[in-house]
């Protein structure tokens, strides 16, 4: 699950409260500008990652750029955007279109990418269950049975058990849960479909903000009903800059969980990906399945992870990505549900053996069935140099106590990957008027867990559509901004390790002054940045490069091995 399509920020929806929009939709007025996370708090006054001041240390030192290969495993990309379809990955060895493999990699045609969730026929996975709803029914029969003796249990069933009976309670409940009316929900979301079908026609458009709607003026009772509907949820839950259309999908995504979640109750989940993709899922061998269709299903998520990072800067279009020399390339894994285990294996595998530098990972979930298959390919990418980045997730949890996978810390095991750069998200403080901190409040935190923060609300990039762009957030829009750091640290410096990458942006994060609202309190808690991240700061490009430019200068200079492991105490 796109870590931003999860049950994040409560909202006012009819005078109940279902979490129907997610961290990646949630966005608020106010004088924010556009691109406010590469600005630099010194010069303009916004805490961004100063990215302008990093190119001018690049400029000033001479530096030369080197092309750096990023790979994105997500929802899939818009191919023909105006900012991207110049920065996407073209295989060199694959002729496009001819239907063979030409550099014998296994996939046939992989131009941009692969899609590990569509099948050979063309058809794609689009939807999926949440994998506790997986999980209690692959293990139902085996340990339903009452009086079952855990004592007696081999360690894998006892591992199984043990993820069995927190699925459980997920999915049947422990009898607290007051429960999400379906029929409310479904009238909420007609009215919402009928009046944004009158509004298009009101105000001439196929698209448009909340913004938009507050400035329309119409005598028409109809238009007027459906502005004061639309309105109304806009303001209530702070998202006036975010579109008609990004709204409904969100709002009609969420109210197809809460059904999943009601029907997973009573009877197994369907098994999407089967029908589709077709491979011997238990198999981790079984490796050759899939597509070369990486903009399928609802690229929107891939999309503007991918603008942040790359997309082509200085052009006169939309916005700036972080790095001004990467190639994208895009890696299908992710769909609205959870991703499967065996998939983002394989993802990060495929990244690694087709000379990705860098993997950007902005999803997540609470159960992880197959991670040993999972721990298999970090450390893979590990043994190759290859830096994984991923997003700490929106429920404003504490994941030294919560689980979310993947996780660099391997199963049955101390170790803890050393190319893996946990994000939250950071924020300012005009972007939410209840939440004046330099945190998200919707992020989630760990002074173990989580390595660093990174700007993560009110993040404008490209939106699927060609020429669209928009506001986001979540940790899904922090990850991409360190990843961005990451590719434009080893642009000018593709000498360092991943591991030196990871010490120069954690090392260099800057720590706010003062104190920080703790995300998730209702009380307002003041903590420090580094109670509650290993770093205790917030990344900057500029510093960042600056101290690459040492490690670089001297190659005789080591970094201690306790500071590139990330291993907890």
């Amino acid at each position: 699950m796109k870590c931003s399509l999860k049950r994040w920020l409560p909202v006012v929806l009819l005078g109940i409260s279902p979490a129907f929009l997610n961290a990646q939709g949630t966005s608020v007025k106010t004088e924010l500008p556009k691109g406010w996370h590469l600005l630099d708090k010194e010069q303009d006054g916004f805490y961004g990652v100063s990215v302008n001041k990093a190119y001018e240390f690049a400029r000033a030192k001479k530096l030369k750029s080197k092309t750096v290969l990023v790979a994105v495993i997500d929802s899939g990309v818009d191919t023909l955007h105006e900012d991207l379809k110049n920065i996407l990955w073209v295989n060199p060895k694959e002729i496009p279109g001819n239907g063979i493999d030409d550099d014998h990699n296994g996939y046939v045609d992989d131009i941009h990418g692969w899609n590990f969730i569509g099948g050979k026929d063309g058809t794609n996975v689009k939807d999926d269950a949440q994998e506790e709803a997986r999980v209690y029914y692959r293990f139902k029969d085996r340990f339903e049975a009452a009086g079952i003796d855990s004592s007696k249990l081999s360690p894998e069933d006892l591992d199984n058990y043990r993820m069995w009976v927190k699925a459980r309670k997920t999915v049947m409940g422990d009898g607290t849960e007051s429960g999400v009316d379906l029929l409310i929900l479904h009238k909420a979301l007609a009215a919402c479909i009928k009046s944004d079908s009158v509004l298009q026609q009101a105000l001439g458009k196929s698209e448009y903000t909340g913004n938009d709607l507050d400035t329309l003026q119409t005598g028409n009772p109809e238009s007027k009903s459906a502005k004061s509907v639309l309105l109304y949820l806009f303001k209530a839950n702070k998202i006036m800059d975010m579109t008609n259309k990004a709204f409904l999908s969100d709002f009609s995504e969420q109210v197809d969980q809460e059904e999943k979640k009601a029907s997973a109750r009573e009877n197994p989940p369907k098994d999407y990906r089967k029908e589709i993709v077709k491979d011997n899922e238990s198999d981790i061998e079984d490796r050759y399945y899939g597509n070369n269709d990486v903009m399928a299903g609802d690229p929107m998520h891939g999309t503007h992870v991918s603008g942040i990072i790359g997309a082509e800067r200085g052009n006169g279009k939309g916005m700036d990505g972080i790095a001004d020399n990467v190639r994208i390339m895009m890696i299908r894994a992710v769909p609205n549900g959870d991703e499967h285990d065996k998939d983002i294996a394989l993802a990060i595998r495929y990244a690694v053996d087709n000379g990705a530098r860098v993997v950007n990972m902005s999803f997540g979930k609470n159960l992880s069935p197959d991670k040993k298959w999972v721990d298999s390919a970090v450390r893979y990418a590990e043994s190759k140099g290859v830096l994984l980045i991923h997003a700490a997730g929106n429920d404003n949890a504490d994941v030294d106590t919560t689980d979310n996978f993947p996780s660099p810390n391997f199963q049955h095991s101390t170790y803890t990957a050393s190319n893996w750069i946990t994000v939250g998200a950071s924020s300012e403080l005009l972007a939410d008027p209840e939440f004046k901190s330099y945190t998200a409040k919707f992020s989630n935190y760990g002074k173990n867990e989580v390595d660093v923060f990174a700007p993560g609300t009110r993040i404008y990039s490209t939106l699927p559509g060609g020429k669209n762009y928009g506001n986001l957030q979540g940790t899904s829009m922090a990850a991409p901004v360190v990843t961005g750091v990451a590719a434009l640290i080893l642009e000018f410096y593709p000498g360092l390790t991943a591991q030196q990458v990871k010490y120069c942006i954690e090392k260099s994060a800057v720590t706010p002054p003062g104190k920080v609202l703790k995300p998730g309190t209702e009380d307002g808690e003041l903590v420090n940045l580094s109670d509650i991240s290993r770093s205790g700061g917030i990344i900057n490009a500029y510093d960042a490069l600056k101290l690459a430019s040492t490690l670089n200068a001297d190659p005789r200079k080591k970094v201690e091995k306790s500071t590139l492991h990330n291993v907890k105490d």
